[in-house]
């Protein structure tokens, strides 16, 4: 008899971002940002005097204290993780017990239902109202109703770019004390409603953080988990003895310790994304396009069109890759940079002449 695959992970497909090369990129929510030269001078001394043959800090004490001191909070509230990833696994697997209820919110990021369904507890979805928000009351009411041991979402929400204002956090936060509320503020660098800050003083609130987005270092796939002490302690017990390479750690420290640069590049993109938002809401207006667009407090902009797939489709034979959603048909489109943004305006127009208008004359 020859072994098989269990029945959970058996038809399971792989995990499948747009791959290739594209002139640009505006799919995956990544800065337009590169390191300037001096960090970049930094970065490769590190890479010098690194020791290669030892292990790493279990806790990432330097990379931790800087992300703390960026961000206004006591490290010893912050666990660092090999990217969001994995404490999103941790959490599910780790800090609940199997069966355990978890309520998540659609639409939102695909994981949060991916890392409960591997450990193997109840998943129960709110969905959001026609104009793709949250009512508080009403989440509040269904995570009371299943009993929910965690409720977990991003704000700002990834994909739509749609967020809850910080008082109703807290109001999530207080009335369901006794379920653990984790908020992923991976975009909240873009908005001013974060309860970072606030996070130690609740006793059932974790806020997730990463270096990816604002921070433009995707590459070093570095998370944070902020959150009260006791919290704390568990996530650094369950967590890998290792989990941050020395390499992400170092780096990690070094970007989060130029402030000034972060915040810059921070206000830049916040700039784009209006920009980019207002250009395609002009182009809408213009040409009577089947957009609902969706005013965004991230760093892209959400459009949901029955011609979604077709726009994605032009813009790929083109060179610019931008997230499509079949299932919402919709495309979640990333800020560049004010010329990738003007090759992306000029695209798009030029497929509503030659291909929609065309087709429906």
């Amino acid at each position: 008899m020859s072994y098989t695959l269990c029945k959970k992970v058996r038809d399971l497909e792989p995990y499948e971002p747009i791959t290739g090369s594209y002139r640009i990129r505006l799919d995956a929510n990544e800065s337009f940002f590169s390191m300037p030269a001096e960090v970049r001078d930094e970065i490769k001394n590190i890479i010098d005097n690194l020791a290669f043959n030892r292990y790493p800090d279990p806790v990432a004490t330097k990379a931790i204290k800087a992300f703390a001191e960026y961000y206004g909070v006591d490290p010893d509230n912050v666990t660092a993780t090999n990217g969001s990833d994995e404490v999103l696994y941790l959490l599910a697997s780790a800090m609940l017990q199997r069966g355990s209820n978890v309520v998540t919110v659609s639409p939102d990021f695909s994981m949060y239902d991916f890392y409960s369904f591997l450990s193997e507890n109840q998943v129960f979805t709110y969905k959001k109202n026609e104009h793709l928000e949250i009512v508080i009351d009403d989440l509040i009411s269904f995570v009371k109703e299943k009993k929910a041991d965690m409720v977990i979402f991003s704000n700002p929400c990834n994909p739509t770019g749609r967020g809850i204002f910080a008082d109703d956090a807290r109001k999530l936060v207080r009335e369901c004390s006794d379920c653990l509320v984790v908020l992923d503020e991976a975009y909240m660098d873009f908005w001013d409603q974060s309860i970072l800050t606030e996070a130690a003083g609740y006793d059932n609130l974790i806020v997730l953080k990463t270096a990816s987005k604002a921070v433009g270092s995707a590459a070093l796939r570095l998370g944070f988990a902020v959150c009260n002490k006791t919290i704390t302690n568990a996530l650094r017990a369950v967590k890998s003895p290792y989990n941050v390479n020395t390499l992400s750690q170092e780096i990690g420290a070094c970007i989060y310790s130029h402030k000034d640069m972060l915040i810059k590049n921070r206000d830049a993109i916040i700039k784009n994304t209006k920009a980019l938002y207002e250009e395609i809401l002009k182009l809408k207006q213009n040409y009577r396009l089947p957009f609902d667009i969706y005013e965004p407090c991230a760093n892209f902009v959400f459009v949901k069109t029955d011609i979604a797939k077709d726009i994605f489709e032009y813009l790929l034979a083109d060179g610019i890759a931008v997230r499509y959603f079949g299932s919402a048909s919709a495309l979640r489109i990333t800020t560049g940079s004010e010329e990738e943004n003007a090759e992306l305006m000029k695209s798009l127009e030029k497929y509503v002449i030659e291909k929609y208008l065309a087709g429906n004359r």
